[in-house]
């Protein structure tokens, strides 16, 4: 049994998916429709950057869905791999709406919408400068909650992202990073900061839920095709209100990444496909369970060796 993961932010690098633009006119339509729903030359930022402007989560959010979804198109298209026999798609955190379209439950032109209200919505719930994210490494979810709670009278500081044993992501406004750190710093805990502007899937993310939950619901869901992993449960949806609600809570909850790994693993699934830019989501899957199977798909040798697997 094997299933699809879809990146998210994080996985962007200037230059993504020009091999499949170059050499399928069906990924030429998919750009050129990014391009106008969202009102700029996304595609000239991604190819040519420059990567500061690439890496703003306005043209981040798009840029991934975008890339995610022509190589699953090529490989569903110009393949003889049944890419749809999969038992579950799954994306870390944006990835999960590049899983929703690749299963049939939003169109690309409709998640693309979504995305572009989703990045403005994240974006601007907290001031820039005010909010950012680190990752802790080393240590486990629980061990991060016994440091938050029990300084939860100075700081406070929100579990983003329990991507796997050893990398927790925290979001929080600064000032209160700076006084975790110096926790961490005492305790001898390494951490990163990370190049995001935003406090990501945290309470801090209120106002982006106001706005999000009215497009979300203006917008037609209808059942995957392939059940997918919500982030907020790290159980499987099948069902579009319920997508549609969790969607919502997504926002300002934690992704359970590594909750969403082993479920599958406990499910039966022993290889995972990584679809589009990157080798992030792999990368963590390796920490969770070594003895999975993993395939990246980023370039077209990667679609030739999947097929010859």
């Amino acid at each position: 049994m094997f299933s699809i993961l879809f990146p998210g932010q994080g996985s962007q690098n200037v230059g993504m998916g020009k091999e499949l633009f170059n050499n399928f006119n069906f990924v030429k339509d998919y750009f050129s429709i990014a391009d106008d729903v969202l009102n700029k030359n996304l595609t000239k930022i991604i190819f040519d950057g420059p990567k500061e402007e690439l890496d703003k989560t306005e043209n981040t959010q798009p840029a991934i869905f975008l890339i995610s979804y022509a190589f699953f198109k090529v490989i569903e298209k110009e393949s003889h791999f049944k890419i749809t026999n999969a038992e579950y798609f799954a994306g870390h955190s944006l990835g999960e709406y590049s899983a929703l379209c690749c299963a049939n439950s939003i169109s690309f032109s409709q998640t693309i919408r979504l995305l572009k209200f989703r990045a403005e919505a994240m974006q601007n719930a907290v001031p820039i400068g005010h909010g950012g994210m680190i990752a802790v490494l080393g240590i486990n979810i629980d061990e991060i909650k016994i440091i938050l709670e029990a300084n939860s009278s100075i700081f406070s500081c929100y579990i983003a992202n329990d991507n796997s044993n050893g990398q927790i992501v925290i979001s929080g406004k600064v000032k209160d990073l700076k006084l975790l750190e110096n926790e961490l710093i005492k305790k001898k805990i390494k951490f990163v900061n990370l190049s995001v502007s935003a406090p990501f899937h945290c309470p801090l993310m209120k106002n982006a839920t106001k706005n999000m939950k009215q497009i979300i619901n203006e917008t037609d869901f209808k059942d995957p095709i392939i059940n997918i992993i919500s982030n907020v449960t790290a159980n499987p949806l099948s069902k579009s209100e319920e997508i549609k609600k969790y969607l919502i809570e997504q926002i300002e909850n934690p992704v359970r990444w590594r909750e969403s790994i082993t479920n599958m693993i406990d499910l039966g699934v022993n290889k995972f496909i990584e679809m589009g830019p990157g080798k992030v989501l792999s990368g963590l899957v390796k920490r969770i369970d070594r003895n999975v199977q993993l395939n990246q798909v980023n370039d077209l040798s990667d679609i030739k060796n999947l097929i010859n697997d």
